[in-house]
């Protein structure tokens, strides 16, 4: 069995910040995730909320294989995913370009039914472009360390 990355490691991630950034949902994004759920478009130019499954993580200059490094994943099944808690403070629109920034906000070994994991917590703000509160998602994973 690997070594388990040493806790004060994991735990040092809290407060890392990724670089920042923006993103705009396009039209064409926007109507392809719309059809993949089985919805009709939207009106009134509005987002599908599914887009805030990829934008937020994008557009805060960061991707799904440096969060799995920063938690030193053993392997791609070696995450778990614990949540996705979406707040929206408004509507979110095509061919706005909104600004995102992330940080971690979490970051703990826990043991539960035999089963070592590392709970990572990552936060990403979303603001329009006059600045105020869009969205906000907190994406919690497990990194699984297997059973001790």
């Amino acid at each position: 069995m690997k070594p388990l990355p040493p806790v004060e490691e994991i735990r040092a991630l809290v407060g890392h910040r990724f670089p920042g950034g923006h993103y705009t949902i396009a039209h064409w994004e926007n109507f392809l995730l719309t059809e993949c759920t089985g919805a009709g478009p939207l009106p009134d130019d509005l987002a599908h909320p599914v887009a805030l499954f990829h934008m937020p993580i994008l557009g805060a200059g960061t991707s799904i294989g440096e969060m799995f490094a920063l938690g030193q994943a053993d392997s791609d099944s070696s995450i778990g995913i614990e949540s996705y808690q979406w707040e929206f403070f408004r509507p979110l629109k095509e061919e706005l370009r909104y600004r995102i920034d992330g940080e971690i906000i979490e970051a703990d070994r826990r043991e539960k039914n035999g089963r070592t994991f590392d709970r990572i917590a990552f936060r990403f703000d979303l603001a329009d472009p006059d600045g105020a509160a869009a969205a906000r998602t907190t994406v919690t994973w497990h990194y699984n360390r297997g059973r001790r």
